[in-house]
């Protein structure tokens, strides 16, 4: 099972973002602060910088008398350097091109700069002194550039934990290369030890501790700080949609509400006009009937304007989060309300971290309620009824009602959700019409799986967050 952190290093390597528990951060954000941080002030310090290293290491004779080990080390140094060098020179001509760079190009050019710099200055600390280097405070340096630069918390803190590695790396090398020279030359016979000289293995490791505890409270901090961050961009995210749905609610009832009174009316004047025929007519059987039929479907129009009017209530409602496994049982205990015989048994299978729905809980309760009722009556009494709840990789939520009934005949399934499509003899056909309005308004689906004699699943997916959908 892989870890988040472990998730966080695979996607630096990719040039991709961290899973966070937030939605990710738009990559505008990303490139401002590549363009104000790394372009406008990193480009100009290291080109300095590199213009100065080059001369110390190349031009100057600033190292002199130096041990085989230290010849070595050095060599390597300015190969390092080199390759160091040219891929600063690169990366530089893309980011002052940044415009013209894809995204992703750009993001894996900033997180390899980042672990190169680290590598680099722990270079410079192994031939500076290891642990007792004054380029210890240029790490910390490195760490706050990192936070400034990179805005997603997982790959921040992996390449903020490869620098204190480097500068202990380094540390350490340099401490292997003292007491290489320590042994070689008392081999050789080109000086003596004194008794009383620094022993790098004896050295007191306080110092050390110190040092590396404080780069490790940096990286938690600047660590810390992004995460808040996320935290606070959530909140702004989850207020924004709260305005939003409670806005698309809003105008959802008034449109509701319009449509039904402009309509109602009209039927009010014809049940009425049919109503005084009918008295009218009354001798006439044939005509009489005819009249009742056209208030019969006259009847019928309003109930189902009167359906369309509770769509009305919407702008009452209240948009909060609402915990699926809450809303299960309050429908299951609403359905199969105790003491009332025959009834199915009911068997709920949820599962672990289920994200909270965003939205109205009174539509969240009509699906499921219509669902379990639907299940009910297939069953008749008998049989068992599964209720599963399950979190997705998508952020999603997905809700499975499973009976072991009769099953859905193949042949009517693609009908099922359709309003007034009912194979029921006292049936209104609205029940699964209102599941698939409900799952729809907030970008959600509702799909049926059923071998005849088998059973059936109903399947509800609901996004976690989502904008709400209008109905055109």
């Amino acid at each position: 099972m892989t870890t988040p952190l472990w998730q966080g290093w695979r996607r630096l390597l990719r040039g991709g973002r961290a899973p966070v528990e937030v939605p990710p951060v738009d990559d505008g954000v990303f490139l401002r602060r590549i363009r104000f941080v790394e372009r406008g002030v990193a480009v100009p310090a290291k080109a300095v910088l590199l213009l100065v290293l080059f001369y110390l290491l190349f031009v100057s004779r600033w190292f002199m008398n130096l041990t085989m080990p230290q010849e070595a080390a050095w060599n390597i140094l300015r190969t390092f350097f080199l390759v160091y060098l040219a891929f600063n020179v690169g990366a530089s001509i893309l980011l002052w091109g940044m415009d013209e760079v894809p995204a992703r190009i750009l993001k894996r050019v900033v997180y390899s700069l980042a672990i190169l710099d680290a590598a680099g200055l722990a270079a410079l600390t192994l031939a500076t002194g290891g642990f007792d280097s004054m380029l210890y405070w240029v790490f910390l340096g490195l760490i706050i550039r990192s936070a400034a630069v990179i805005p997603y918390a997982d790959v921040q803190i992996s390449v903020n934990l490869l620098a204190c590695g480097f500068y202990l790396l380094a540390g350490a090398l340099e401490r292997v290369l003292k007491t290489t020279d320590i042994e070689l030359i008392e081999g050789i016979g080109r000086g003596t030890v004194m008794e009383n000289s620094s022993d790098p293995t004896r050295e007191p490791v306080e110092s050390l501790i110190m040092r590396m505890l404080l780069l490790l409270l940096m990286t938690a901090c600047c660590y810390g700080i992004q995460v808040l961050l996320d935290r606070r961009r959530l909140e702004e995210i989850e207020f924004q949609e709260f305005a939003l749905k409670q806005h698309q609610l809003e105008a959802a009832g008034r449109l509701a509400a319009e449509i039904a009174h402009q309509l109602k009316n009209p039927l009010g004047i014809i049940n009425n006009a049919a109503y005084s025929l009918q008295r009218t007519a009354r001798d006439d059987a044939t005509i009489a009937q005819q009249i009742g039929i056209i208030r019969e479907e006259v009847a019928r129009s309003d109930r189902i304007l009167t359906e369309l009017m509770g769509y009305a209530q919407l702008a009452e409602g209240k948009v909060e989060r609402v915990s699926v496994t809450e809303e299960l049982d309050r429908a299951v205990a609403a359905v199969f309300p105790p003491g009332i015989a025959p009834q199915p048994g009911i068997r709920r299978d949820y599962g672990p971290a289920i994200p909270q729905l965003l939205g109205q809980r009174a539509h969240f309760s009509e699906i499921f309620t219509n669902l379990l009722a639907n299940a009910r009556e297939a069953l008749g009494g008998a049989g068992e009824i599964v209720v599963s709840a399950r979190g997705t990789a998508e952020h999603a939520v997905e809700v499975k009602v499973r009976d072991n009934g009769p099953g859905v005949p193949e042949e009517i399934q693609p009908r099922l959700f359709e309003a007034y499509f009912t194979t029921k003899e006292k049936g209104t056909g609205l029940g699964l019409a209102i599941v698939r309005h409900n799952a729809e308004l907030y970008g959600g689906s509702v799909r049926v799986e059923s071998t005849l004699g088998q059973g059936a699943t109903f399947v509800v997916t609901l996004p976690a967050r989502s904008v709400m959908r209008m109905r055109r």
